[in-house]
């Protein structure tokens, strides 16, 4: 096998070497039966055990605690920005959203479509390089709910801890941070992540919820559009998307075997410190986007002094092996995207790359 690239790609993203290894093993002959995982029926008993097995992992990593239900649906975050207003906004309430940017705002516009929203708190006049504070956050007392999105993938911010809602469910979007560190569940009426940055392939998206949010929807919203279908049917009410689960229940047992998500935060943070301390002794070549308080440990963002020279960075870089360097189009500038899949090996590569390309641009 060629060289591994240095892969900082904001997703699809890296997925851990040695689940790939062992996903190609048994890739033609999936526990002596003759198929593929992909070609076997998801009602079957093998299929219909990894199924479970990827849920029970879930609930392992994250102590959910009893009266949640994991899901495992389809149409990827994108589609929970409409089906949390469509099943959890009722009559005479409002739907609250804090905005921190990209992500934050197309979920507050797809609730917009939905009823009646509030922003709870925006941090648009930072142009989102911030997350707001805690007691900034306004929620009113007809709230559905509090909608946050965790980490910006495009600015590179991240909650660093979330609000308290009382009896007002909070909601937030995990996609680019589920599972980079411990979490309290409890906390949360439901969490939601598409799978392609910290769980494994596109093709799956993950929720889990409270029971007593998800086990009654409306009866105007379409059947596959309805929490409670999945909810009854164990997620497997159509076909599942059964290779991605099959290759997040694969990641879940990489990310126990690195010691859970105590030891996986210990080694994201470690990561993220090798680029942010280049950038930050940099005397100024290097300019970090986010504020310093408001920082993602999965997405770090940073900006050269021209873009002449940033695209002179992002040449160089890939011919150097990085991947994925590039910032987002709307928001130009650098990005790298440290998921937890991303070894510390290729995180200390790029700080090394940096230090020279600063010795031999500066």
């Amino acid at each position: 096998m060629s060289q591994r690239a240095f892969n900082f790609n904001a997703g699809p993203a890296a997925i851990p070497l040695v689940v790939l290894e062992r996903a190609q093993q048994e890739f033609v002959d999936f526990r002596n039966s003759g198929m593929s995982i992909m070609e076997m029926s998801h009602r079957g008993a093998i299929y219909e055990s990894v199924h479970n097995e990827t849920e029970s992992l879930l609930q392992k990593l994250l102590n959910i605690p009893a009266g949640y239900k994991v899901l495992f649906l389809q149409g990827g975050a994108s589609t929970q920005f409409a089906m949390i207003p469509m099943n959890l906004l009722g009559a005479g309430q409002v739907a609250s959203y804090v905005l921190t940017g990209s992500w934050a705002d197309k979920a507050y516009k797809e609730a917009k479509l939905i009823g009646e929203t509030h922003i709870a708190a925006s941090s648009e006049a930072d142009k989102f390089m911030r997350i707001p504070s805690l007691n900034e956050i306004e929620v009113p007392d007809n709230a559905a709910y509090l909608h946050v999105t965790s980490n910006e993938t495009i600015e590179g911010t991240q909650f660093q801890e979330y609000p308290s809602t009382g009896h007002v469910p909070l909601i937030a979007d995990l996609s680019s941070d589920i599972l980079c560190r411990p979490l309290d569940v409890s906390k949360f009426g439901m969490i939601y992540a598409g799978a392609q940055k910290n769980l494994g392939p596109s093709g799956v998206t993950v929720v889990i919820a409270r029971e007593d949010l998800i086990s009654s929807s409306p009866k105007t919203i379409p059947t596959m559009l309805r929490y409670d279908t999945h909810f009854k049917n164990n997620s497997l009410y159509n076909t599942p998307p059964s290779f991605a689960i099959y290759m997040v229940n694969q990641v879940l047992k990489w990310i126990d075997e690195q010691g859970g998500l105590t030891a996986v935060e210990k080694n994201n943070r470690e990561k993220a410190n090798l680029i942010y301390n280049t950038i930050d002794h940099s005397n100024g070549f290097y300019l970090g986007c986010a504020q310093p308080e408001s920082r993602s440990i999965m997405n770090l963002t940073f900006r050269l002094q021209s873009e002449e020279l940033e695209k002179k960075f992002i040449k160089e870089s890939e011919q150097a092996g990085f991947v994925g360097l590039k910032g987002h189009r709307s928001v130009g500038g650098l990005r790298a995207s440290a998921y937890n899949a991303v070894p510390y090996e290729s995180c200390k590569a790029l700080a090394d790359f940096m230090a020279e390309f600063q010795r031999q641009n500066g």
